[in-house]
């Protein structure tokens, strides 16, 4: 061999285990409290005050609001048990039950969610963005269902964080709705770009991480 081929294969350096818990509570908490301030601050009141003031428009939809909204409550939250269960020395019995308990609530809110995109009284454009955001959130979660019954485990995983990604756009929404700079746009403007940001962007930056953990991860080898 040639003294001017020189090999480059890097091993990745492993980061410890407790650095790489503490690296994930970190996000995970943060996301988890984002969620339960999300229900307890607007979802869990269409439960209490069963009333036409609190649901307004949605008053004469009711049962397919509560269905979509009761559902994706159980996503949100059942999904961080997913991904721990697999990932940690729980039982594996906990995460494939998790996962089923996810994909049935996908299930049933996605279907809520069709029946109030398709009779929506907030015009075409709003109707069709939520489409498009029911059709995200069942698709990445199908993909997840289908790699793990496929045995693909790594595909598995990312399909779930994807498909996660889109379930919390039950939280961004509020986000966009209320606290970030969008919270200033109003009438159509806010009624066409909340659907898709509140899946789109929390999607993209998903895609980022799994991204550049791949590049990370991915070893230079000689020619």
């Amino acid at each position: 061999m040639s003294d001017a081929t020189i090999a480059y294969t890097q091993e990745p350096t492993k980061a410890k285990p407790t650095v790489i818990r503490l690296a994930m509570i970190g996000p995970w908490t943060i996301l988890i409290a984002l969620a339960l301030a999300f229900i307890a601050a607007y979802a869990a009141r269409y439960f209490v005050h069963f009333d036409e003031a609190t649901f307004g428009p949605y008053w004469p939809r009711r049962p397919a609001l509560l269905l979509h909204i009761g559902a994706g409550i159980v996503a949100l939250l059942t999904a961080p048990f997913q991904f721990w269960s697999g990932y940690r020395r729980m039982p594996m019995v906990v995460h494939r039950w998790t996962g089923r308990v996810f994909v049935g609530s996908v299930t049933v809110g996605s279907a809520g969610a069709l029946y109030l995109a398709i009779t929506t009284t907030f015009g075409w454009a709003f109707g069709f963005a939520t489409m498009m955001m029911n059709l995200a959130w069942v698709s990445t979660t199908a993909m997840a269902y289908y790699a793990i019954r496929r045995r693909l485990i790594a595909v598995h995983k990312e399909w779930m964080v994807r498909a996660y990604a889109v379930t919390f756009a039950f939280v961004t929404i509020r986000l966009f709705h209320d606290v970030l700079p969008t919270s200033q746009l109003a009438g159509a403007e806010l009624a066409i770009t909340l659907p898709w940001a509140s899946w789109a962007l929390p999607l993209l930056a998903a895609e980022l991480v799994l991204q550049l953990k791949q590049i990370h991860n991915v070893r230079r080898r000689p020619a």
